[in-house]
C-alpha cells in the first residue's frame, strides 16, 4: 500500500530536537576569530588548579569527547572533567528505553552503559578515566566563568584554571510551572539516572500512568509502562504522535500498535493543572477541556531546553537557542568550544544552523571538535541528520519496534508497507529523495538510508508508489543511487 501527503518539513525541529535557521552568511566561520591555542601547562598530575583542558559536562558528548583526547595521547595529566552528574558519562537514551524496564525483564544498569558501549567501543568506567590520568569532578557543576582570567567557579567553591574549555552540557528538561503541580510528588521529568532511579520507584507502586507529551519521551515511556502492565494514558496537544516528523498515516500505525499494548491517547487537548491528595502527592490530571483523568504517577515529556548556565557570555544563538559555534565547534571566544545537545552548528548539507538533540550527534560532534582542537584536521563537521527509537524490547513483549529517519521531511510523502512486519516513508521534494524512515528493518537496510539521504537522488516517484513491499521499495530508490553514481 502507498499513500502521498504533504508534509511538513522541520520548519520547527522534531519535538525540540532540530532546530534550525537560515545563516547570515554563507561562511560558517564569519564571525568567528582564528586564535593561537594558549594552554596552561600544569606541573605532573594536578599539581595544581592550572588544566590544560577541561570539559564541562558528563554526558555522552563528554564521554567520547574524552575518549578522542586518550586517542591523540592528551589526557593523561592535563585534562579534567567537571559534572553535575554523579556518575562517569553514560550512554543517556538508556534512561527511557532499557533502564525503565520492569525489575524482571532484565533493565539496564550502570555500569552496562557508559560511554562508549553505544557505538561499540569501550566502557568507560570511574576506573578507566584515573587509568587514563584524567581528573573527574563529581556532583560539582560550574557556576560561573571569567573568560578573562580563564577560570571556573564550581558549586563546591573550586577555582580552575583552563587552557582550552570544551563545553558539553546538554539539556534540562521543560518543566511544568510550580503553580499548576509541576514539582508535586509523583510527577517525574527524566534527564539523568536519578530521575530515572526515582521514576522506577514509582512505577513499582503504581497503577494508573499519565505521560504528558507525544514526542521521543511519550513513546518511549509508555512502551515502558506497558511492561509493567500499568493503565496508562499519553495526553498531547497535537492531532497524533510525533507530529513534527511523523505524518499522519504513519502515526496511526504506530497509536495502533500501542493501543493494541493498553495504551490510551487523549489528543488534541493541554493539561490544565495536575492535583494532589491529601498527602500531597498527585491523584488527577485536569485538562483544558474541563476533563480529568485519575493518575498516581505522572511523566512529563514536553521537550528541553540547551543547558547554557554561566556560559551565556560564549555567545548564545538566539533562534535555536545554544552556544553560537563554527563547523569546528569552536564559539566566539577563542579557546572555548561547545559539542553536543547544547551547540547550534552549521548544517552544511542543508545550509542553516541547527540544534541538534540526539546521541549520534552528541558523538560524531565532540569527536570532530577535539580532533580539529588536537590535530590538523580543519574541514567543516558535516552531519546528516537522524533519528531512531528502539522500544518494547523487554522480555516477553509481543514485538519489538525499531525505527530510523534520516534526512530531512520536506515535499510529499510515499508510505510503503502496512506495519506488518515493517513499514517505510518517503520524503520527495521537486523529484529527489529528501528523507526516508524505515520500521524493522534489516541490518542491511538501515545502512542504506543514510547513504540515500546524503546522495538525495532523483526518484521515479509513480513507480514508488507501485512497489508491493517495503524491500521492493528500498531496491527502487537504491538503483537510483547506484545510477546517479555511475553518472
Amino acid at each position: 500500500m502507498a499513500s502521498i501527503a504533504n508534509s511538513p518539513s522541520f520548519k520547527h525541529g522534531v519535538p525540540l530536537l532540530y532546530r534550525h535557521h537560515s545563516p547570515p552568511h554563507s561562511s560558517a566561520s564569519i564571525g568567528f576569530r582564528t586564535f593561537r591555542r594558549n594552554y596552561v601547562v600544569s606541573s605532573s598530575a594536578f599539581a595544581n588548579q592550572n588544566r590544560e583542558f577541561v570539559i564541562v559536562g558528563g554526558g555522552n558528548a563528554a564521554g567520547y569527547a574524552a575518549r578522542t583526547f586518550v586517542e591523540q595521547g592528551m589526557a593523561d595529566g592535563r585534562l579534567a572533567i567537571v559534572s553535575k552528574e554523579a556518575y562517569a558519562p553514560y550512554e543517556r537514551p538508556a534512561l527511557t528505553k532499557g533502564y525503565l524496564f520492569p525489575l524482571d525483564k532484565k533493565p539496564a544498569r550502570l555500569p552496562g552503559f557508559h560511554t562508549c558501549v553505544g557505538s561499540g567501543g569501550e566502557r568507560q568506567t570511574p576506573d578507566w578515566y584515573k587509568e587514563k590520568g584524567i581528573e573527574m569532578f563529581y556532583e560539582d557543576p560550574v557556576t560561573n566563568i571569567d573568560i578573562k582570567k580563564q577560570t571556573l567557579t564550581t558549586d563546591s567553591g573550586k577555582l580552575l584554571k583552563y587552557g582550552s574549555l570544551i563545553i558539553a552540557t546538554g539539556c534540562t528538561a521543560s518543566r511544568l510551572p510550580e503553580k499548576i503541580g509541576g514539582n508535586l510528588p509523583g510527577v517525574h521529568y527524566i534527564r539523568d539516572v536519578a530521575d530515572a532511579d526515582a521514576l522506577v520507584s514509582s512505577l513499582e507502586k503504581a497503577r494508573k500512568v499519565a505521560i504528558v507529551g507525544g514526542g521521543y519521551i511519550g513513546m518511549e515511556v509508555a512502551a515502558a509502562a506497558c511492561g509493567w502492565k500499568l493503565d496508562t494514558t499519553i495526553i498531547f496537544p497535537e492531532n497524533h504522535l510525533m507530529q513534527r516528523l511523523f505524518t499522519p498515516s504513519l502515526a496511526r500505525r504506530y497509536e495502533e500498535f500501542y493501543k493494541d499494548n493498553g495504551v490510551k491517547f487523549l489528543k488534541g487537548t493541554s493539561l490544565k493543572s495536575i492535583e494532589a491528595g491529601s498527602n500531597g502527592r498527585v491523584t488527577h490530571v485536569k485538562l483544558e477541556d474541563g476533563s480529568s483523568i485519575e493518575a498516581d504517577t505522572v511523566i512529563v515529556g514536553i521537550g528541553a531546553k540547551p543547558a547554557v548556565g554561566p556560559f551565556e557570555k560564549a555567545g548564545l544563538d538566539s533562534s535555536v537557542g545554544g552556544i553560537q559555534v563554527d563547523g569546528q565547534f569552536r564559539t566566539s571566544v577563542p579557546g572555548i568550544f561547545a559539542v553536543g545537545d547544547v551547540a547550534a552548528f552549521p548544517l552544511k548539507m542543508y545550509n542553516r544552523i541547527a540544534r541538534v538533540e540526539h546521541v549520534d550527534h552528541a558523538r560524531r560532534s565532540a569527536q570532530h571538535c577535539i580532533q580539529s582542537l588536537l590535530t590538523a584536521q580543519t574541514h567543516t563537521y558535516d552531519y546528516l541528520p537522524s533519528f531512531y527509537s528502539r522500544v518494547f524490547e523487554y522480555e516477553g513483549s509481543p514485538r519489538k519496534i525499531w525505527w530510523q529517519f534520516y534526512g530531512d521531511n520536506v515535499g510529499e510523502t510515499v508510505e510503503i508497507g502496512n506495519f506488518d512486519p515493517k513499514i517505510a516513508t518517503f520524503w520527495i521534494d521537486s523529484g529527489k529523495l529528501k528523507g526516508v524512515l524505515v520500521e524493522s528493518g534489516s541490518p542491511e537496510e538501515f545502512q542504506l538510508l543514510p547513504k540515500l539521504a546524503r546522495s538525495q537522488p532523483h526518484v521515479d516517484k509513480a513507480k514508488l508508489q507501485n512497489a508491493s513491499s517495503v524491500e521492493e521499495a528500498l531496491a527502487i530508490v537504491g538503483s537510483s543511487l547506484q545510477v546517479e553514481s555511475a553518472v
